[in-house]
């Protein structure tokens, strides 16, 4: 009999379980406080001190939360936030949620993931069920994590339980909510899996069992896979279109009355965000170690990569028309943030099409409700005010993520010419908008 086994599944099923959650970003926060919800006692940590003190003074900084409900789980006394790694000995279920971003060489950085599996090392000694949900590489959670940990005297299926169960949170998403999503769970053994399953069935309506760690962080990198290349197929298909005077929008809208074998994806300046531009590279890093070269990744990759460039070119040849160039113009966009209605300016693909503007001379202001201010990759912008008055003294109002607040009519009317890239003018007409 496995009484460490026995012991953890019993405080699962009892809600006595400790749960710490290390990184408390878009992902990290909304379990924590989901676990919390569901009467489990929680300790999230992140090495971020700014972050702590918001979480301790009731102030979300993700979308998905606000500081409203925050405030409401944290006076229910089940939720505690730190800094530091001391205590975590005192969990039962530890979860890494910590960020996945690719090196400089587009190579996968796990630094955070051993940076937060080192800690748990040097720091555990009772059993615990250890959750990977960072996305990485099939074969992480397996040969990495799981040789960290183990050793003579801490064993796994003995003394610790290892899964891998990636996040399917979709910022902003107010229809699929972290309860309404399926969970799915891959243990690195049955033991593991079981736990794991039983545990993620007191938070969420479905969770789904398969076979192994590896399967289950396949699972993630081809759900995103899928929407890269799909992307990059509605990317070219707008390029096509344009060349051939037809509207991509409309021949999505007609597509998608398709009952079966169509799915809708839509072009857009890039793609942007903490997964999408990332995940996919991390199966083509992965690969190259078996000689095989993930064609289609890399094809969507680069076309979705050259997108930022196709809107300034396009940007040009309608300012061309006006008999304007680039240079000297004020061009004012609209919406940085990599998708709309959210806080988030990773991989934004309005950075390279910003950069691109300004190395031709251009001159550039932005709004964005969510984002307060640009510092990355040398261009540093503040966010300025929606007035007419920005509009109109704009030689032309660039829409780059379709922000739900916009009132799109009124920006048409105080605009002298728009390029609008995510089709948030949709229904006006007016010869003012030139679609993507």
């Amino acid at each position: 009999m496995n009484q460490n086994f026995n012991a953890l599944k019993k405080k699962i099923l009892s809600h006595e379980a400790r749960i710490t959650i290390i990184g408390l970003g878009y992902v990290g926060l909304p379990y924590a406080v989901e676990f919390a919800r569901n009467g489990f006692k929680v300790t999230g940590i992140d090495l971020n001190e700014h972050k702590i003190t918001a979480l301790k003074n009731n102030e979300s900084y993700i979308t998905d939360i606000s500081s409203e409900e925050l405030k409401d789980i944290n006076g229910s006394g089940l939720i505690s936030y730190t800094s530091s790694y001391t205590g975590i000995d005192n969990a039962d279920v530890i979860e890494i949620c910590v960020p996945t971003p690719l090196g400089k060489s587009k190579e996968p950085d796990l630094f955070f993931i051993t940076s937060a599996v080192q800690s748990i090392k040097e720091k555990i000694s009772k059993p615990k069920l250890l959750i990977l949900t960072s996305t990485t590489y099939p074969g992480t959670t397996r040969e990495y994590m799981v040789s960290t940990v183990a050793d003579d005297h801490y064993k796994l299926d003995t003394d610790f339980f290892a899964v891998f169960s990636p996040e399917r949170i979709d910022p902003a998403n107010k229809r699929y909510k972290l309860a309404d999503i399926p969970k799915v769970v891959g243990g690195v053994t049955k033991l593991s899996g079981e736990l794991a399953v039983l545990l993620f069935r007191q938070i969420v309506k479905d969770v789904v069992e398969v076979s192994s760690a590896d399967t289950a962080e396949m699972v993630k990198l081809l759900e995103n896979t899928f929407r890269s290349i799909n992307i990059g197929l509605a990317n070219e298909m707008a390029i096509i279109s344009h060349k051939l005077g037809i509207n991509i929008w409309e021949v999505i809208d007609a597509a998608k009355t398709k009952p079966y074998g169509f799915v809708p994806f839509y072009p857009g300046p890039g793609i942007g965000g903490h997964c999408i531009p990332i995940d996919p590279v991390y199966l083509t890093w992965r690969m190259k170690l078996y000689n095989y070269r993930t064609r289609f990744i890399e094809l969507a990759t680069d076309i979705n990569n050259e997108m930022p460039y196709y809107v300034v070119s396009r940007l040009a040849d309608i300012m061309n028309e006006k008999g304007k160039s680039i240079k000297n113009s004020k061009i004012f966009i609209l919406g940085v943030a990599y998708k709309k209605d959210v806080n988030d300016l990773r991989e934004s693909s309005a950075i390279p099409v910003i950069e691109e503007i300004l190395h031709r001379g251009g001159k550039v202001a932005y709004h964005d409700p969510y984002i307060g201010a640009i510092q990355e990759n040398g261009v540093n912008l503040k966010s300025v005010k929606l007035t007419k008055k920005a509009l109109s003294a704009s030689d032309c109002t660039l829409i780059l993520t379709d922000h739900s607040v916009y009132d799109y009519p009124w920006i048409v009317k105080n605009s002298k010419l728009i390029l609008d890239t995510k089709n948030g003018t949709k229904g006006i007409k007016d010869s003012r908008i030139v679609k993507l």
